[in-house]
């Protein structure tokens, strides 16, 4: 019996990685632009990890982890994100130890145990940035430029771009104080995720999914009212850089995003779907007090990730077709076992000149490879049977119009490869 895939994972099939490939280049090329460079950390790391940094009162810790136990009773975690793999990279290499600001960029599979629904998996794939080193504003206002110009790169329209202050570790407590007092007044009436929370900490419930809960959170009191002149001045700066790079955007004040590690900047960008729907495409922000919680180390740190399978299902939302199927140029069809051994000896060598060429493997007829050649639109067909090998002179047929020509079978990889660069 077959075994399916696991709930939650996807198998992504020739005619899809060609979409993967060409948003990751897309990526790649956006970062090299402002000057980001890539970071490959582990597929799992120790569960402290998580726990020190995302806070033991979000919904990956509490509910979405992958966690278990090696042989050598090792408490491991497939990485439910990556910020912070990457700043225990940066700690653990001493790249701090460089000229900063230090840029990064990764690419790769994510985990969490969550319901899966269109555009949200088991194992995902997160495109994402980290700038660590400077608390300027103006790398909040880069960090955010990079994303917006790489989905307007991609062709994606009707996006907004929100942003809030969530303050810093000296206007927090005033903030939380004030939510502890507000939400109070609705306990019984809140769920009973959000009235644990409510003690332990009452800013996660600003990001509660469950209706009645956002409909009470709308009343509650923002983090500006809370902020302190240093993060009302941060954000003020932050919003005119943006303005200076042409970005609009909205302020969100009950915009706090998912994880406990975020301070001062938060933002995401949010895809205006028909009616009121709005689904977010990126999320990050400032994380100024992580890397000395993970290693001691007082460092400024901001970032970003993209959730890759809701970026390609907004594309396709949107009716923004990537065809990026290559064909052959050049398709060899023989006859015979000699015929056979002359097919793939010019085939590897058409390969060998990077021309994309392709010849018979299940020795059909002749009539049922110029079938197979024309599905596969090629440019030209090279026929080689025993008359041709006799007389040294092969067949080269132009699909295009049907004419034919004889080529010396010595120059026919030449020929080719000069038809081909005058296509």
């Amino acid at each position: 019996m077959l075994t399916n895939r696991p709930r939650g994972t996807n198998d992504f099939l020739p005619g899809e990685t060609e979409k993967w490939q060409y948003i990751e280049q897309a990526m790649r090329n956006i970062c090299r632009t402002f000057g980001y460079k890539e970071i490959r950390t582990p597929i799992f790391e120790h569960t402290e990890l998580f726990l020190r940094s995302v806070g033991d009162t979000s919904d990956i810790v509490e509910k979405e982890m992958y966690s278990f136990e090696d042989k050598a009773f090792r408490h491991l975690t497939l990485r439910p994100e990556n910020t912070a793999g990457v700043v225990r990279a940066f700690l653990e290499n001493r790249l701090y130890a460089d000229p900063q600001p230090t840029k990064l960029y990764y690419i790769g599979p994510m985990f969490r145990y969550d319901q899966p629904q269109a555009g949200r998996y088991r194992q995902f794939n997160q495109f994402g940035v980290e700038v660590m080193g400077s608390n300027d504003p103006s790398v909040d206002g880069e960090v955010i430029a990079l994303a917006a110009e790489l989905f307007k790169g991609l062709g994606l329209k009707n996006l907004t771009v929100k942003i809030n202050t969530v303050g810093c570790k000296d206007c927090r407590p005033n903030h939380s104080k004030n939510l502890k007092e507000y939400f109070s007044q609705y306990k019984d009436e809140l769920c009973p995720t959000c009235q644990s929370r409510l003690e332990r900490n009452p800013l996660r419930i600003l990001d509660c999914k469950e209706e009645k809960c956002k409909e009470i959170a709308k009343g509650a009191p923002t983090t500006i009212e809370a902020a302190c002149d240093n993060c009302k001045s941060h954000f003020a700066k932050v919003q005119k850089y943006l303005d200076m790079a042409g970005i609009s955007y909205q302020v969100d004040t009950n915009l706090v995003r998912g994880l406990d590690y975020y301070t001062n900047t938060a933002f995401e960008i949010v895809v205006n779907t028909i009616g009121s729907a709005q689904n977010a495409v990126c999320g990050g922000g400032r994380y100024n007090g992580l890397l000395e919680q993970i290693g001691s180390t007082d460092m400024p740190g901001i970032g970003f990730a993209v959730g890759m399978e809701r970026l390609l299902l907004t594309m396709k939302e949107q009716g923004i077709e990537l065809s990026l199927e290559e064909n052959p140029a050049v398709y060899i069809a023989s006859l015979g076992e000699k015929a056979a051994e002359a097919a793939f000896g010019i085939t590897h060598e058409l390969r060998k000149r990077g021309i994309y060429a392709e010849k018979d493997y299940l020795s059909r007829s002749l009539k049922a490879q110029m079938k197979g050649a024309d599905r596969l639109k090629v440019k030209y067909v090279v026929i080689i049977g025993d008359d041709e090998l006799a007389k040294n002179a092969l067949v080269v047929r132009n699909m295009a119009d049907g004419s034919q020509e004889e080529v010396a079978i010595e120059e026919i990889v030449n020929y080719l490869e000069g038809r081909l660069k005058n296509v």
